[in-house]
């Protein structure tokens, strides 16, 4: 709640009246003193008749050039928010011709103020978000009372396992647009009823979720990252109880890491296999092992043998998916044998390629 008025505000408050009414307008604290003017030679000038509007609690109007401190012709009109006054508004001018503008100046001013309180409340609110998540899988050592109330305040059932929601946006997508992003993140955090939620800088939103809720809401984040698929990736860890969501969050970066090099824009930690295991390979040992098993085969070479891999190294099957006689298939398989000493026929030289594939 807004008590007090800062210059900005004022000054804020003070140009949007004038960019209505055309006339001068000024911002007296109930002390007297102008915080804020169109006319910045007034600006920290004693206001005698605004200091009096304020002590009276009533609009004083003047109509010729007084001997009062200050004061010019003009309204003079106390701006009232939550029962007490903040300031008093002046327009400056004949008060035939300004008091017209004296109703407007109130609800512009106060719609400012309002909004001014809104955002206040809504960062206070992000803040808070942003303490609990990162408290939680930082595993912080943070008053845990004052987390719990935080928690509490979100309306964040602590009965209930949960799961950590991660959205990777792509590095590359451009930042003029994240605003725009961002809106679409928050009205499907909003269709799915989420209250914890948070941005990581520079390109990752985390989300607490309901483990019971995940069942129906599943759909409904698969659609979202399928239509956001050039931007963002979007997985979700496993189920732990709140306390403990730090592991969720981990098995949901472990679930990225396992689609990062890929088209794929999903996936869920419990439906990995093979990928937690690659997914923890350093780029070091993964360059290393391409070089021993793939790196001299073609593009195609290695599509080829992808789609027989594919289709369980059956001959007749990938023939059929790759409109290749059976002859043909055999010498393909041959001339990658020849090129890369593994061949694909083989189960253990099959499992090596495999792995190449994956980690390449």
């Amino acid at each position: 709640m807004i008590k007090n008025i800062d210059q900005s505000l004022a000054q804020q408050i003070v140009d949007t009246v004038k960019d209505v009414c055309g006339q001068d307008i000024n911002f007296i604290e109930p002390s007297g003193i102008i915080l804020a003017s169109t006319n910045p030679k007034r600006i920290g000038m004693f206001h005698e008749i605004g200091q009096k509007a304020a002590a009276t609690h009533t609009s004083i109007e003047v109509d010729s050039d007084t001997s009062y401190s200050g004061t010019q012709k003009g309204i003079n009109m106390p701006i009232y928010h939550n029962q007490s006054i903040l300031a008093v508004i002046g327009i400056s001018g004949d008060p035939e011709e300004v008091r017209k503008y004296a109703c407007l100046a109130e609800r512009i001013s106060n719609l400012l103020i309002r909004e001014r309180e809104v955002n206040a409340f809504s960062r206070n609110q992000a803040d808070k978000k942003q303490f609990v998540i990162d408290s939680l899988i930082r595993k912080a050592n943070v008053n845990l009372e004052y987390l719990k109330d935080c928690v509490k305040s979100f309306h964040v059932d602590l009965k209930t396992e949960k799961r950590l929601l991660l959205i990777h946006i792509n590095p590359r997508y451009n930042p003029t647009n994240l605003s725009l992003l961002d809106q679409k993140i928050e009205q499907l955090f909003d269709q799915m009823h989420l209250t914890l939620y948070t941005f990581h800088y520079p390109n990752e939103y985390l989300a607490v979720l309901d483990a019971d809720a995940f069942g129906i809401q599943s759909a409904t984040i698969r659609k979202f990252a399928k239509l956001q698929q050039e931007i963002l990736k979007l997985t979700v860890g496993k189920s732990t109880s709140l306390y403990q969501i730090a592991d969720s969050y981990s098995s949901a970066v472990t679930a990225w890491k396992s689609i990062s090099a890929t088209e794929e824009c999903y996936a869920l930690f419990d439906d990995l296999t093979l990928e937690m295991i690659l997914s923890d390979v350093s780029e070091n040992s993964r360059e290393t092992f391409v070089q021993k098993t793939i790196f001299g085969l073609s593009e195609e070479e290695r599509t080829f043998v992808q789609a027989y891999f594919e289709e369980n190294m059956s001959l007749i099957k990938t023939c059929e998916k790759l409109y290749l006689h059976k002859n043909t298939l055999q010498y393909k398989l041959n001339h990658i044998y020849k090129k890369c000493g593994l061949n694909p026929r083989l189960f253990q030289d099959a499992v090596l390629l495999y792995l190449a594939l994956k980690l390449d």
